[in-house]
Order: structure tokens, then C-alpha cells, then sequence
């Protein structure tokens, strides 16, 4: 595993963190905690709770209970309920307060490394929410803020410098729009988290072959697909066709070729993915195989 700068207080984080949510737990608190115990081993110390869900908050707790806290990272998402039937998007002060207590109370974590907003819209946060935000942040029990979002209404968050973190969606076909928040971001000196680095447009070799290919002409005429070896040039078929490279592997480590991206969160709920996943960091990626992603990149906003 590789470790990058977290912070302003020299803290190292690890290259992938972990989005834990209710569904990876359930199998029940200790096939939880296994999975938990295996993405310590392969030297994740980052880990995010996708809901204030007070039961993933304990399981979270249980298989760090004997790891040094200060060696470990955690996020807490609010706004998006708490994973329960029937529970609402709050962004109150409120309702981030008793949500941020009752994880702390149950996980025994002692503190948040980072709150992380679940993309309020810009009616959705109140000043009176990052006014408590701010007194949980003097009394210790959250150390940073972040917001989490993939709408425009991130770059208005990003811009007001009230926040450390954001994390937000970032692939190797991510739009001129989502590059420029990220480097805003950097600017701002906020740390990124991203996600969502294999989006179901490149998820099998049908649809990767067919993002940027030639379009259909007039009564669905014209623009035939080139066949045999240039079958798929153009597009992001090649992600499926590279030896001993998954094509999620792929878009993990060109994620992470970013320097300005402090960790990539991932879902792994079974153990044997995880470890998959795991490997990525410490792998180079086959030379080639960046330009081939930025011919792609290119050819995609040409073809806009």
C-alpha cells in the first residue's frame, strides 16, 4: 500500500479507503469486522461510513478497537440519513449533532477525522449547520469538514474555503468540468477523496467500445464502426484487452497516477476483491497505457 499527505498536520493516508455501508455488514457484526480486519492487513488505514447508521458506526469501532486511533482515519457521511427505513436527508444543526454523538457514542472512536456532507443542495445547508459544524470541530469531535458531490453546486462549496476536504467522482473520461473543481480544490488547499473511478459506461467491452465511436448519420445511415484490428480505436475498448490488467484495475491506478488525489474510496464487499483492489497501488501500469487513456480522452472531446 502507498501513503500520501493528509492534512495540514503531516498525516499520511492510505492511497484507497474503504466506503463501508450497511449492506457490507449484512452478514452479520462479524463478517463486518473480517472485512474490516483484511483491508487492515493490506495496509488501508482510511475508512468512510457511507450513513450515520449507528450500527455500522459500532461495527467500525469493534475491529479498530485495538489499532492506535491515531493511526487511523475515519469519515463520517451526514445528510444521507442513517441507513434506517424511513430516515430523511437532514442537514440540520440538529441532526448532524446527535447523528455525530450517537456514531461517537456506539463506535467508542473518540473523534471524526473528517464530516463529510452528502452534496446539499445550496438551499439544504443552513448557516446555523456550519456554525455547529464548527463548534464540533473546536471541541475535538470532528478535526475536519468536507463535502461530498458531483453537481455544479460543488464548485460554489469549493470556492467558499469553508471546507478541508471534498470528495467527489473522477474517471479517466471525467469531463473538463470535473478536472478544473479538483485542481480549485487543490488551490483551495483542501485534500481530495474521489470515487466512482469505474463508471458503468466503461463497465463491460460493449459499452467501453462504444463511448466516443462514430455516431449515426441521417435515418441511422452512415458512421459504421471500423472492423478487425481497429475494431474499437477511439474508444475506451482497450481497457478490456490489456493482459493481466482488469479494466477496473485500469481506471484505479489511472486515478491514482494524480498526485493531487489524497486516497480513492472503494466498495469491496467480499474479501477476495478487496485484496484485488489492494494490489493496484503498488503496481505500475503497463507503459503505453496512459497515452492510450488520453487519445481516448481526447478523441471523446473532439467528438462532443
Amino acid at each position: 500500500m502507498r501513503y500520501r499527505p493528509f492534512g495540514s498536520d503531516g498525516q499520511a493516508v492510505s492511497a484507497l479507503t474503504l466506503s463501508l455501508s450497511p449492506r457490507d455488514v449484512a452478514r452479520g457484526p462479524q463478517a463486518g469486522c473480517e472485512l474490516i480486519y483484511s483491508a487492515l492487513e493490506a495496509g488501508i488505514n482510511s475508512y468512510r461510513l457511507e450513513t450515520a447508521d449507528p450500527v455500522l458506526a459500532e461495527i467500525l469501532g469493534e475491529a479498530l478497537r485495538h489499532v492506535d486511533r491515531k493511526l487511523v482515519q475515519v469519515s463520517l457521511t451526514l445528510g444521507a440519513g442513517d441507513g434506517r427505513r424511513g430516515s430523511q436527508r437532514d442537514f440540520s444543526a440538529e441532526g448532524m449533532t446527535e447523528s455525530i454523538d450517537r456514531a461517537l457514542r456506539v463506535s467508542g472512536l473518540g473523534w471524526f477525522d473528517v464530516a463529510l456532507l452528502d452534496e446539499p443542495a445550496d438551499h439544504e445547508l443552513p448557516q446555523s449547520a456550519l456554525n455547529a459544524l464548527k463548534a464540533l470541530r473546536a471541541t475535538q469531535r470532528v478535526r475536519l469538514l468536507g463535502v461530498s458531490g458531483e453537481g455544479e453546486v460543488m464548485d460554489t462549496y469549493v470556492s467558499t474555503g469553508a471546507f478541508d476536504v471534498l470528495a467527489t467522482a473522477y474517471h479517466v473520461n471525467s469531463a473538463w468540468q470535473v478536472r478544473s473543481r479538483l485542481r480549485m480544490a487543490r488551490e483551495q488547499d483542501m485534500s481530495v477523496f474521489v470515487h466512482g473511478y469505474y463508471p458503468e459506461e466503461l463497465a463491460t467491452p460493449q459499452k467501453a467500445a462504444t463511448v466516443h465511436g462514430p455516431k449515426r448519420g441521417l435515418f441511422g445511415l452512415g458512421g459504421r464502426a471500423p472492423a478487425g484490428p481497429l475494431a474499437g480505436s477511439g474508444t475506451f475498448a482497450f481497457l478490456h484487452r490489456t493482459h493481466n490488467w482488469p479494466a477496473e484495475s485500469i481506471c484505479l491506478a489511472y486515478v491514482l497516477t494524480d498526485p493531487g488525489v489524497s486516497s480513492v474510496m472503494i466498495r469491496a464487499g467480499e474479501i477476495e476483491r478487496l485484496n484485488q483492489l489492494a494490489q493496484v497501488p503498488d503496481r505500475d501500469m503497463p507503459p503505453g497505457l496512459s497515452a492510450q487513456i488520453e487519445m481516448a480522452r481526447i478523441a471523446g472531446v473532439k467528438a462532443a
